[in-house]
C-alpha cells in the first residue's frame, strides 16, 4: 500500500499535474498583462535574465519565443495607436493582443511537454 501525500521521486512528475516551468511562468505574466498592463514587462525582463542561465535544452526555444512575442505585441500596439488616426488603429490593437493570447498558448501548451518551439524565430503563430 502506498501512501498518497509522499511526493514521486526526483526527476519524475506526478501524472495530469501543471508544471509551473520558467516559460510557463513567462506565458501566464504574459496574459495577465491583459488586466495588469504591466506583468508583461516583467515577463519579458525574466524572458531576458533566465535566458542566460542554465536550462534544459528544450527551454532555449521558448525565450527566444517569448521575447520575440513580447516585442512584436508592442510593436503591433504602437503601431495601432498610431492607426488610430485613419480609424483602423482598433483592428491592429486587437490582432496584436490575439497573436500575444495564441502565441503564449502555444508556450504553455509546449512547455508542458517539454518540447521546444517549432520555428521560434517566427513571426506568426
Amino acid at each position: 500500500m502506498t501512501d498518497e501525500t509522499t511526493p514521486p521521486p526526483s526527476g519524475q512528475q506526478p501524472s495530469g499535474g501543471f508544471d509551473f516551468n520558467r516559460p510557463t511562468v513567462i506565458a501566464l505574466l504574459y496574459i495577465f498583462s491583459f488586466a495588469t498592463g504591466i506583468s508583461g514587462i516583467v515577463g519579458v525582463i525574466l524572458a531576458y535574465s533566465w535566458r542566460n542561465e542554465a536550462m534544459e535544452p528544450w527551454e532555449e526555444s521558448h525565450y527566444t519565443y517569448l521575447i520575440r512575442t513580447f516585442w512584436i505585441a508592442l510593436a503591433g500596439t504602437i503601431l495601432g495607436m498610431v492607426l488610430m488616426i485613419v480609424l483602423v488603429g482598433v483592428l491592429v490593437i486587437m490582432a496584436a493582443a490575439v497573436q500575444m493570447l495564441v502565441r503564449s498558448v502555444f508556450v504553455m501548451v509546449n512547455a508542458q511537454k517539454k518540447a521546444p518551439m517549432p520555428h521560434p524565430e517566427t513571426l506568426v503563430a
